[in-house]
């Protein structure tokens, strides 16, 4: 799977300046929310080009159709798996549970005292742990629900989804 990502990383640094290690744990989503807009953007000019059809059904993998087939049945693939990996990364990692990036934006809507508490609080490898297990948990009900109202919104506006 593509999208795993580490960094070297300090956590006194995170203590000394929450709202800059906040911003940071930002970074990732925002980087999967602007890849999941380019790949909508290329699926609705697709679209309206003809070369895509929304398929009769939609899975993770299966967001639009090559209109004629051929090589185009890979772009379109391709396409898919951009689509529902970096929203399915998004979604994760913005669940605001230790160790994933969600819990790591808290700060930034903290005062200094309180987000330094916060961030001692959320780094010890117990409640990584414990967070991991439970977002793990939480996801399914969380992902697959929001990935097809990401996908109603796709085709919305479209004769046959709109």
């Amino acid at each position: 799977m593509i999208g795993w990502a580490s960094v070297p990383y300090d956590p006194k640094w995170a203590y000394d300046h929450p709202r800059s290690s906040a911003q940071m744990s930002a970074a990732g989503p925002a980087a999967n929310l602007i890849l999941v807009l380019i790949s909508v953007l290329f699926i609705r000019l697709g679209v309206s080009a003809g070369v895509f059809v929304p398929p009769d059904s939609v899975s993770f993998t299966h967001v639009i159709e090559a209109a004629s087939g051929g090589s185009l049945n890979t772009v379109a693939l391709l396409l898919d798996v951009f689509f529902s990996l970096n929203l399915l990364l998004l979604v994760f990692n913005l669940l605001p549970i230790p160790p994933l990036d969600g819990s790591g934006i808290v700060p930034l809507f903290l005062k200094r005292t309180h987000a330094q508490k916060y961030i001692e609080a959320v780094h010890s490898g117990a409640i990584s742990f414990i967070g991991i297990v439970v977002a793990w948990n939480l996801f399914d009900y969380v992902y697959e629900p929001l990935h097809l109202s990401m996908v109603n919104l796709l085709f919305y506006g479209i004769a046959q989804y709109g």
